[in-house]
């Protein structure tokens, strides 16, 4: 291959004149300019460790430091307290010496024995030593202020009792305490500054505990196994609960945070399933507008979004999020975002990050390609991938012998694609290829079809469309990556994310920034393609080479039947409800997300006749390293009122109900945030009981409960799109599948104060689930909500719609 060739530095070749040496001055160009780039990351990375690690404060105060110690010592002060005159006078010892023998040693040329240092010591005059002794003084002093501005910081923000205030009433104690943590935050933050102020998770109280989740689970039990439960959890808290929790109280005093680890490896890296739609989840594109038609035109576009956002995380220039404005969240869930891959292994994944990638790998007809989107050390601009794009789309060759369903080994069980990968892709080119695959800063898949809101059954292709991003064909998406973005045919796009390295939240503002630097920062041309000139020295993608013998393509095609079936099996709907959304919730006075949890526990049991465990995701990005914690939906105030409101109570009860309703959802919500929830202690108690070798009948009934309603908000990032001039740029949200066999995986996003869209999944084989008729009994019990907390409103008198907005929803 002509690029291959190209790629060689230099040829040699020897005869009888002598050895003939052939260099090419493009890849050696290429070396260089691949070397200086190298080299400036490596100068920002260090600028940004110096920056972070001195945060609150900044290197500059340094020198204000010594200078306001130097000025005070002009003034015949002693600032030290004499600790300036015991420098001074160890200094040309314990200092100078010390500082020469580790600078200099005896490979150097200009070498001092150690003989020498009394003579240097007395040639220093007491002047320059009283300096040195200064300098060395305000040093210490700059890093105890740092060390004691960031332990303050610490404990202003291990403060939660303001998410417990009612909204829009802040107390004085707080007032003072936003001015105070203002004031410790210093300078503007990088991405990661606040990450040594962060507070650690507490770890709560068994008894807390304990009491918590016997009330989570009232509304769930009749009395016999209620009391069953009871006298199991009042075992386990005087006995084996208080052993446990000392273990796992030494584990928070010595590690950054108790949970993250133990729920990233043995919740998600050790499942042997699937993750093809039982982890991973997907995002969607904008729902009414396609902002060009042309596939590789898209791709180029937000390729170039893709990796303009990974430059400025690099250089840590992403503002980390921030609640109320001054309270921060951990950044840490960014750093294995990009060039990460989940490996498979037999016992347990892993996940592998290396460093920066200068490609994305791409799928195409079963063939795969390594497509640089770097040249002679400049980025691609987005008309130079676009014409990179169109030459993978238009490339004729066939694929290699078993390379169109390869990926379906992302898509099976782990065990068998662990050991095939250790059998058959260890070494050799199938080993470089997979290299290529996992090393690269992300996985694109280039597909045929066509996907979207569009024909004339609107609400069944956007089932087709969320089923697409969460599993396609079942071997066209590289499912181990940390996420895979799909290009469809016509111009739309959406990308499927991995779990294990983040939560959702992490890769949606990823998502979102990228679709708003698509549109509203490059653009297109008239005709749809992406702006800009085209290098014509670019060289063509490079296909990937496989050697797949008969026996792996075995193993490939069993893989493929079992992820096959799974996706056969899933139910999925997505609907957007536009009747009304956040504004008319917010004009009861209500929570819109505990209004939406209420009318999923009031559809569930219209539909059921009956209350299930509920999960609701909720974060504890408050703390360091925090992921998240579940916020227990069903709740005994939620079933007190479905129970009066389906049996007819008066109006004004169920209304009152209500009020108690929500009031206890949000208050678990924040009890989750703050580190007060249920699920994650309990998690790793029975994690340390394992260890331990001992059985708590207590802890394996809790953690074996199934989730049958497991349900997630999606938050937009509204500042990024004009939803009032342009309500059609947004996007429908994401989803994800069902935990339980016979349960719902249910998604929603509030965008803007109109519309609530919902993502619902459940599987064909459960004879109780199906995702239409939920998704029904929903929508009518938001209604009936909204009609019991506003009585006297006139159902007629709905949100005015633009024509063409209600002309693309229908």
């Amino acid at each position: 291959m002509a690029e291959a060739h190209q790629a060689v530095a230099f040829q040699f070749t020897v005869t009888s004149e002598g050895i003939d040496l052939q260099l090419s001055h493009q890849a050696l160009t290429e070396i260089y300019l691949s070397g200086v780039r190298s080299w400036k990351k490596r100068i920002i990375r260090l600028k940004n460790s110096v920056m972070t690690g001195v945060y609150p404060s900044s290197p500059s105060s340094w020198l204000f430091v010594v200078i306001a110690v130097l000025a005070t010592m002009y003034t015949r002060s002693d600032p030290s307290m004499g600790l300036i005159a015991k420098i001074q006078e160890h200094l040309p010892v314990s200092f100078l010496f010390v500082s020469l023998t580790v600078v200099f040693s005896p490979s150097f040329p200009f070498y001092i024995p150690p003989s020498a240092s009394t003579i240097y010591s007395q040639s220093m005059s007491t002047q320059c030593q009283a300096l040195v002794s200064a300098v060395v003084f305000s040093t210490m002093l700059w890093l105890l202020l740092i060390l004691t501005m960031r332990l303050c910081l610490k404990q202003l923000l291990s403060y939660h009792r303001w998410m417990f205030e009612q909204h829009g009433k802040m107390s004085n104690t707080t007032k003072v305490w936003v001015a105070l943590v203002r004031i410790f935050s210093g300078r503007k933050p990088l991405l990661y500054s606040y990450q040594g102020s962060l507070p650690n998770l507490p770890v709560p109280a068994i008894k807390d505990t304990v009491k918590r989740y016997l009330e989570s689970v009232r509304p769930l039990m009749d009395d016999q196994k209620y009391e069953r439960m009871t006298q199991l959890a009042a075992e386990f808290e005087s006995s084996l609960g208080n052993r446990l929790q000392w273990y796992l109280k030494l584990k928070a005093l010595w590690a950054s945070n108790y949970v993250s680890d133990w729920w990233e490896q043995y919740v998600y890296l050790r499942g042997r399933g699937p993750i093809m739609v039982n982890s991973n989840y997907y995002g969607m594109d904008f729902l009414h507008v396609t902002p060009t038609p042309i596939q590789a035109a898209r791709a180029g576009n937000t390729i170039h979004g893709f990796f303009l956002y990974r430059r400025k995380l690099n250089k840590e220039e992403l503002q980390p999020l921030l609640m109320r404005s001054a309270v921060p969240c951990c950044s840490y869930q960014f750093e294995r975002m990009f060039d990460t891959c989940r490996i498979p292994g037999t016992l347990t994944d892993t996940v592998q990050h290396w460093q920066d990638s200068d490609y994305v790998a791409v799928y195409h007809r079963g063939r795969y390609f390594r497509l640089k989107v770097y040249q002679a050390g400049r980025l691609l601009c987005p008309r130079e991938i676009e014409f990179q794009i169109q030459r993978i789309l238009d490339d004729p060759s066939p694929p290699c012998q078993g390379e169109v369903y390869l990926g379906a080994m992302t898509a099976g069980d782990r065990i068998p694609w662990a050991n095939t990968r250790t059998k058959y892709f260890s070494s050799g080119v199938n080993k470089r290829s997979l290299d290529c695959i996992e090393k690269a800063a992300f996985f694109v898949t280039l597909d045929d079809d066509e996907q979207g809101m569009m024909g004339e059954d609107p609400v069944a292709s956007l089932d087709r469309y969320a089923k697409s991003l969460l599993h396609g064909k079942c071997y066209d998406r590289w499912f181990d990556k940390s996420f895979s973005v799909v290009y469809f045919k016509n111009g739309k796009t959406g990308v499927n994310g991995e779990h294990s390295w983040a939560d959702a939240p992490v890769l949606a503002h990823l998502w979102e920034s990228t679709l708003a630097t698509d549109v509203f920062q490059l653009g297109y041309n008239a005709e749809g393609h992406c702006k800009g000139d085209i290098d014509s020295s670019l060289l063509r993608p490079q296909k990937l080479e496989w050697e797949i013998p008969p026996e792996c393509e075995e193993q490939i095609t069993k893989s493929l039947e079992v992820a096959q079936a799974l996706a056969d099996d899933l139910d999925f709907h997505v609907f957007v409800f536009r009747d009304f959304g956040k504004g008319k919730i917010k004009k009861c006075k209500v929570s819109p997300d505990a209004f939406i949890q209420i009318a999923l526990q009031l559809a569930y049991y219209r539909y059921r006749g009956t209350f299930c465990l509920t999960y609701e995701a909720s974060m504890t990005r408050l703390f360091r390293e925090g992921r998240t914690e579940t916020v227990r939906s069903c709740t005994n105030e939620t079933s007190a009122f479905v129970r009066a409101l389906e049996g007819g109570e008066a109006a004004d009860v169920c209304r009152r109900l209500f009020r108690a309703a929500s009031e206890k959802h949000q208050h678990l919500y924040r009890m989750a945030m703050t580190g007060g929830g249920i699920d994650r202690h309990l998690f790793c108690l029975y994690v340390v009981s394992k260890y331990l070798g001992v059985e708590s009948p207590f802890l394996k009934e809790v953690l074996s409960e199934p989730w049958r309603l497991s349900t997630s908000q999606t938050a937009m990032q509204v500042q990024m799109f004009d939803l009032v001039n342009h309500p059609e740029y947004i996007s429908c949200g994401g989803g994800f599948g069902p935990v339980a066999d016979d349960g719902y995986g249910v998604s929603y996003s509030i965008c803007g104060e109109n519309r609530i869209n919902f993502h619902l999944s459940c599987k064909h084989s459960c004879p109780d689930t199906d995702a239409h008729e939920f998704g029904a009994e929903i929508q009518k019990a938001l209604h009936d909500l909204l009609k019991l907390l506003s009585p006297h409103q006139n159902e007629s008198n709905k949100t005015e719609e633009k024509p063409s907005e209600v002309k693309k929803d229908l």
